[in-house]
């Protein structure tokens, strides 16, 4: 018996591993891709009316190579992440039953389509109002601006990712509560911490000012209650598969 678990030990480990390394070949290749794309990106990145005052300076050697490899990153772990998650739930399929494999893997195009839609929402509505505070602040006290490429674009990255990664909150919630390590009540049982909580984290992304504390805590809480929605969605449906 003994022997038996070792190897299912050892199987697991090797199951691990072997979806490990498809993750990070697949991660390799779209790295490539987005240090192939990295200009152009870049350069559509720099059209955006708002950066219409930037000075696309470099005060330090490295600061292009490090934009460059931030931006290559964002698109691979973008490109990564479906993948990532497909391996992932194919390494849980084993210890998952017929219906749990089926309604999981729903989540994956989902997660990918949230993320997308995160980012756009970052970049066409949060982004832009957070340099325009910047601006004004800078303009009321008579400051001259004269940011570079570095400033521009690692302000830009810290905002897009952050925001795409809050809009998973649904698809992971309804994935943990379809798995059984979640359930609505405590949810809602912890609905109070779980404000607090998204609040400090909205304050701490953006600017001290109301609207871009407005526009980012608003969509996370309703991200929240809608995570909740979906939790009951989940237990319904089981439970009305248990009764049938």
């Amino acid at each position: 018996m003994r022997k038996l678990e070792e190897y299912t030990l050892i199987e697991h480990l090797t199951e691990l591993r072997k979806r490990l390394v498809v993750t990070l070949a697949v991660f390799v290749i779209t790295l490539g891709i987005g240090f192939y794309f990295s200009p152009q990106i870049l350069n559509e990145l720099k059209s955006h009316e708002v950066a219409t005052g930037v000075s696309w300076n470099l005060f330090n050697y490295t600061d292009g190579i490090i934009i460059y490899l931030q931006c290559a990153l964002i698109v691979g772990i973008g490109l990564t992440l479906p993948v990532a998650m497909y391996e992932a739930w194919q390494f849980m399929k084993p210890g998952l039953n017929r219906n749990e494999r089926k309604g999981t893997f729903i989540y994956i195009p989902i997660a990918f389509l949230l993320f997308v839609f995160g980012i756009t929402f970052a970049y066409t509505i949060i982004f832009p109002l957070m340099m325009g505070f910047m601006q004004t602040i800078n303009d009321s006290i008579g400051a001259t601006e004269t940011y570079g490429m570095k400033q521009y674009f690692s302000f830009l990255f810290g905002i897009l990712i952050p925001v795409a990664l809050i809009f998973e909150m649904p698809v992971v919630i309804g994935f943990l509560t379809k798995i059984g390590l979640l359930s609505s009540a405590l949810l809602k049982k912890s609905r109070k911490l779980a404000y607090i909580a998204l609040v400090v984290i909205g304050v701490s992304i953006t600017p001290p000012d109301f609207l871009s504390d407005f526009l980012i805590i608003v969509p996370m809480l309703l991200l929240f209650e809608l995570s909740i929605t979906v939790a009951v969605y989940i237990e319904r449906k089981e439970y009305k598969k248990k009764i049938a």
